[in-house]
């Protein structure tokens, strides 16, 4: 990218004066709100699409240009890189709400000790990562959930020990974007994302089809464009038009400075250890029962693979109900603080209803077409991988419609001033309610037991979410009727 375009961008998002970010804010509570929730929606929308296209096919290129199987090495890895990912969150929210909070005090030079404290643990938490991974590979590896002399796992060996390169690269990147966003750079955040998403795909191509090399042509991708989107965001961070820079007269470690960004971010890191384990208690239950269930010895192969298919589309659906989320949290967020309860009911429904619109077209086209979407990853593969990945999808995808309020009812309960029930929501639906279910139904039925578990679980969920949602919707109409008097 030219100088002149980063110029551009750097110029665009530079903090204006200081009487149009108040208009900016009293906009939130006097424009339309379908017109706002548009507005604050659409990048968030692009960014994860893009992200969750990427991974979609990051996938396509692994299941036609190298094998089926090697879909299941991939999914063996994921656990550790959402841990990974989790870290990204604790150092990078964490700095980030301080940051905001310091700049909002005028104290900026804590704002920049707050982010060189993010930077440096990033690094240091990647190169540990890195280290432990290449020292312990076989070791980490045994522990992934595959079946015994799986051949999914000699490519989860061959993608992981290429993937560690990218650690550093990954936390900085993406710890970093969050920092770039309290600052008032959103879209600095957004090229990043995109960047490296654009550019693995492109190395995608290169690597793994043109060069032919395989799951490590997919790892090498990964490397190379994140650290070239690490290497974009970090120029960024580091120059005169930051509002917040990387600083060695300002950096002063401090327990109590990482301490603080811990408690900030340990929330999100929760949720991502959560998700990190039923990630792994699922590719163990399917490497398990995979050959009972498909009748065939590499059947912990084929579940494996077919799993990450339905995951990988599964998220495809669910990152534009994330951006609907994102954009609608400072809607909700304003308007609450203003009293102003009748927007907060207005952007909460609107909100509801366009990710309901999202939840209803991934529904049904996953209902219709299941093995031709399957298809998009295999070709014209095993008929028992597309038999069971179709299958699955189904039986996972029956509560999809429901998926937007299970969503939106998390970050209500944030706006509304209750971050803890809001976590508790949260933790219930992606590990509470559903680890002992998938427990107790994998050990009754087995394969179909496990997958019949997420649906059960959804349920149990929505009941609890949209029951906690209706007393507090009432509450607030309550509030607003007396406001009105």
């Amino acid at each position: 990218m030219s100088e002149a375009t980063t110029e551009s961008l750097q110029e665009s998002d530079r903090p204006a004066p200081a009487t149009k970010p108040q208009d900016a804010a009293d906009r939130l509570g006097t424009e339309p709100v379908g017109r706002l929730l548009l507005r604050f929606s659409i990048p968030a929308i692009t960014g994860m699409l893009v992200n969750a296209l990427y991974n979609v096919v990051d996938r396509v290129f692994i299941g036609r240009a190298v094998s089926e199987i090697a879909l299941g090495g991939i999914a063996l890895v994921m656990p550790l890189m959402v841990i990974t990912m989790g870290f990204a969150m604790l150092f990078g929210f964490g700095a980030a709400n301080m940051i905001s909070m310091r700049l909002g005090q005028g104290r900026r030079k804590e704002a920049e000790n707050a982010f060189a404290h993010c930077l440096v643990l990033l690094f240091g938490v990647g190169v540990l990562f890195t280290v432990v991974g290449i020292v312990f590979t076989d070791q980490i590896l045994s522990v992934l959930g595959a079946p015994a002399q799986s051949e999914s796992l000699a490519y989860a060996r061959g993608y992981f020990r290429i993937i560690l390169y990218s650690t550093v690269f990954g936390l900085v990147g993406f710890g970093l974007s969050h920092c770039t966003r309290a600052q008032g750079f959103p879209l600095i955040t957004l090229v990043a994302l995109l960047m490296g998403a654009v550019l693995n795909i492109g190395f995608d191509a290169l690597f793994i089809v043109a060069f032919g090399w395989g799951v490590e042509g997919a790892g090498w991708a990964t490397v190379v464009a994140q650290g070239i989107s690490m290497a974009w965001i970090l120029r960024f961070c580091m120059g005169k038009g930051a509002v917040v820079r990387f600083s060695l007269k300002t950096f002063k470690p401090s327990f109590a400075v990482v301490r603080q960004i811990m408690s900030f971010g340990s929330a999100h890191f929760m949720i991502q250890i959560m998700g990190s384990f039923v990630i792994l208690l699922f590719n163990t239950n399917m490497g398990r029962h995979g050959a009972a269930a498909l009748g065939v010895g590499n059947g912990g192969d084929i579940a494996l693979s077919g799993w990450n298919i339905v995951g990988a589309l599964q998220m495809l659906v669910m990152m534009p109900i994330f951006g609907i989320n994102q954009g609608a949290q400072p809607l909700l967020g304003y308007n609450y603080g203003a009293k102003k309860f009748d927007r907060v009911l207005r952007a909460f429904r609107l909100g509801v209803a366009a990710g309901t619109v999202v939840c209803l077209i991934g529904f049904a086209g996953t209902m219709l077409f299941p093995s031709r979407l399957v298809g998009l990853f295999v070709g014209d593969g095993d008929p028992l991988l597309v038999e069971f990945a179709a299958g699955s999808m189904r039986i996972i995808f029956i509560m999809m419609p429901a998926y937007a309020l299970i969503v939106m009812g998390t970050t209500f309960f944030v706006v509304t001033g209750r971050p803890k029930v809001s976590v508790m929501l949260s933790l219930l639906r992606q590990g509470l309610i559903l680890i002992p279910i998938l427990l107790v139904f994998g050990r009754i039925w087995g394969l179909w037991g496990v997958i019949a578990a997420v649906p059960v679980s959804d349920t149990l969920a929505l009941f609890i979410t949209g029951t906690m949602i209706f007393f507090e919707l009432r509450k607030m109409k309550r509030m607003t009727k007396e406001a009105a008097e």
